[in-house]
Formats: C-alpha cells, sequence, structure tokens
C-alpha cells in the first residue's frame, strides 16, 4: 500500500471545497432545479441533475443520483457517532441537495429510524424516504419474517419512528421463501393503496422474485449490493431491472470502506458492531491481496484529481443511466466527497479501458457467509 497514495487522498479531503461547489451530475441525468436545497447554502441556485428510478406513476426522482445511506450512523459501523453530529450530517445533505434518505427497521434495531425521522422532520415533505421490512422483531440474526400482518406491523412503526403519516419507498430487505411473493406484492399495493406507502422495492432479490413481485404491485426500484468489489447483479439482475423498467439502487457501493482505500489490514473493529470482522473480504490476507484494486482506483483517479472513492462511484453512475448508489457517511468531508463523484464523466474509452483493467484483477473473500449469505442467495 503506498503512504504517497493516502497522504493523497488525505490532502484531498482537506481541500475539499472544491467538491462542493459544482456537483453538476452525471451525463444521462436530467436537469432540475434543487428547490430542496437551504437558502443557506450556494447550491439553492445551482442546477441539480436528477436519476429516475422506475416508470411512469412508480417513478421517482432523485438528485445528484446519489442518495445517502444512514445505516452507518447507528449500525454495523464500528463507533456511533454522537447523535447531534448524524443529524448534522443529513441537514447538511438536504442542504447541499440530497433528496433521497435509506434507513431501515434492522438499523440498530429500531434506533436508525427515529435518527433519520428527528433529522428530517424539517423537511420531510420535500425528500425521498426510504425504509424497510423483513426479519422477525427488525433483527436479521433471528431471521425472515415477511408475512402480511408482520409488514403491517412494521409500516405502522416505522411511521411512528420516521415522524411521518407516508413513507415514499418501501423495501422487502430480504425475499422470504416461506411466504408467497404474491401476499408480499399484495400487502404492500394495500398500504400504497390506503396512501401509508407510496412505492414499493425489494433488496437483494432474484430475477424469479423480481418478476413475480413486479406482476402483483410495479416495483420502483431493486437494491442489491453491487460495486467494483461485487458485480454478481450484472450477470441477471440488471438486466432483469432494464425490461421491467426498475430502477436498481447499489448499497455498499464502497464495499463497506474498503473502495475508500482508507481500509487496510490494520484496520480495527468493534465487533460488537461491525459485521465486518466476520466477513471474508476484510480479513487482513484477503485485504493485501484486493489491494490491486486499490491501486488501480489510485491509477486512474490521481491524474484526473478524483480520490478512489469518486473514481468508484463514478464508475458505478457510468453503468446505467437509472442507477442511483447510495453511500453512507459519517463524515461531512465524505459526504462532500462522495457527491463530487457525480461531477466526473469517463469518456468511452475511458470507460472501456479501465472496465477491462479492473476486471482482471481476481477478487478474495466472500462478501458474506452463514446466515447473511443465505439471506441474500435468493432467486
Amino acid at each position: 500500500m503506498s503512504n504517497a497514495n493516502e497522504t493523497n487522498r488525505r490532502s484531498f479531503l482537506k481541500t475539499g471545497a472544491m467538491l462542493g461547489a459544482g456537483l453538476i451530475g452525471a451525463p444521462a441525468l436530467n436537469t432540475v432545479q434543487a428547490s430542496q436545497a437551504s437558502a443557506k447554502t450556494s447550491l439553492t441556485n445551482k442546477a441539480v441533475k436528477t436519476r429516475t428510478l422506475g416508470t411512469g406513476k412508480h417513478s421517482i426522482q432523485v438528485a445528484h443520483g446519489i442518495g445517502l445511506g444512514c445505516m452507518g450512523m447507528s449500525y454495523h459501523r464500528s463507533f456511533i457517532p454522537d447523535k447531534k453530529i448524524s443529524i448534522r450530517l443529513i441537514r447538511k445533505a438536504y442542504d447541499m441537495g440530497v433528496n433521497f434518505f435509506d434507513t431501515a427497521e434492522a438499523y440498530g434495531p429500531l434506533t436508525n429510524e427515529e435518527l433519520v425521522g428527528e433529522a428530517i422532520a424539517p423537511f420531510r415533505k420535500k425528500i425521498i424516504l426510504v425504509t424497510k421490512f423483513g426479519f422477525k422483531e427488525g433483527k436479521p440474526s433471528l431471521g425472515l419474517y415477511s408475512r402480511p400482518e408482520r409488514i403491517r406491523k412494521v409500516v405502522e412503526h416505522s411511521l411512528k419512528s420516521l415522524k411521518t403519516d407516508y413513507i415514499d419507498l418501501l423495501y422487502q430487505h430480504r425475499v422470504d421463501p416461506a411466504v408467497p411473493m404474491v401476499d408480499v406484492a399484495g400487502t404492500v399495493k394495500d398500504l400504497i393503496v390506503e396512501g401509508k406507502v407510496k412505492h414499493f422495492g425489494m433488496s437483494e432479490a432474484g430475477a424469479i422474485s423480481i418478476r413475480q413481485a413486479h406482476a402483483v404491485q410495479p416495483l420502483t426500484a431493486l437494491q442489491s449490493e453491487y460495486s467494483l468489489m461485487t458485480r454478481g447483479p450484472e450477470q441477471e439482475v440488471l438486466k432483469t431491472c432494464e425490461e421491467l423498467g426498475i430502477g436498481f439502487v447499489p448499497y455498499s457501493p464502497l464495499s463497506r470502506g474498503f473502495l475508500s482505500g482508507m481500509i487496510n489490514e490494520r484496520t480495527k473493529y468493534n465487533p460488537a458492531n461491525d459485521n465486518r470482522p466476520t466477513l471474508p473480504r476484510y480479513q487482513p490476507d484477503a485485504i493485501r491481496t484486493n489491494w490491486a484494486m486499490i491501486d488501480a482506483l489510485y491509477e486512474f483517479g490521481n491524474p484526473r484529481g478524483l480520490t478512489p472513492a469518486q473514481v468508484a462511484l463514478a464508475w458505478l453512475l457510468a453503468q446505467k443511466s437509472w442507477i442511483v448508489p447510495i453511500p453512507g457517511t459519517t463524515k461531512l468531508a465524505h459526504l462532500q466527497e462522495n457527491l463530487g463523484a457525480a461531477d466526473f464523466e469517463f469518456s468511452t474509452e475511458e470507460l472501456k479501458n479501465f472496465t477491462e483493467a479492473v476486471s482482471r484483477i481476481k477478487i478474495v473473500g466472500d462478501r458474506y457467509t452463514g446466515v447473511q449469505a443465505q439471506q441474500t442467495n435468493k432467486q
């Protein structure tokens, strides 16, 4: 690992003001005015571009083409920031034009929804609020549970925690093979009719489940892990989404921080609040081997003034115009950095050459093991 590369990134973050200046978006986006931005920010009167998830009346517009994943403010990322800091960050994201905020009952569990609900209260009606159902007691370790009565119970609790009377986008967090998809999608369809939910989505679902759900209630988005380290969706899921007009939302677009170049074999985690110590991909030997990806990101990014994280996010944005990554962060500098990825446009040749280069890198270590792997391995 190059100390020069790490120093280079730190220097970039210290002079990060340049990242907040333009935020002009990726090439396939439609220009709109960022009416949701605060008058306190210079972005208020600047053109912010959007990406569309879904089709027709089932579509939503996401500013910058990048959302904010809020999970790490409460769950699975070792430390938990002071609540006031996280609220300030969410509100600053809104000031910068972000309008897509992702949470779930499982994050905490429950506490992340409460945090997000408090943070977005001043501008609730101006943003897209996303949450999820799908686990027993909201705890993935207890197993899947998507029976209709459970879905309704979760929605009622989420509405209370989020301090709102509707959810813009409700995902089934994981496919529950014990519950027919027609029952799951049918329940969400009823909630949409009742006005408690606006749009339906799924997470880590395979092509068969996507089609089954979409036939009952058209899906707006499919959320699954997708990054330079995890390219499984390219095999079938992205093709299915494109065929059906469903947007795609990559979670962990920076591979749980690895693609930022800030995690190495010496990184320490809090096992009481972090799943990375249990994942093969984050073991020291795997990190050392997979560092070839970080080198590739630096090689491409350095001459273009981009950080590894920005290159990784820009690459995702370049794959399809209906892809909206949701990188999470607890720091303002990283928020600015992530949004700055939308400024960069790969040329056709750059994208071809870079993709070919990273495709030659063999990734070591599975992304999940045990129960987590079982819950994501669905048709």
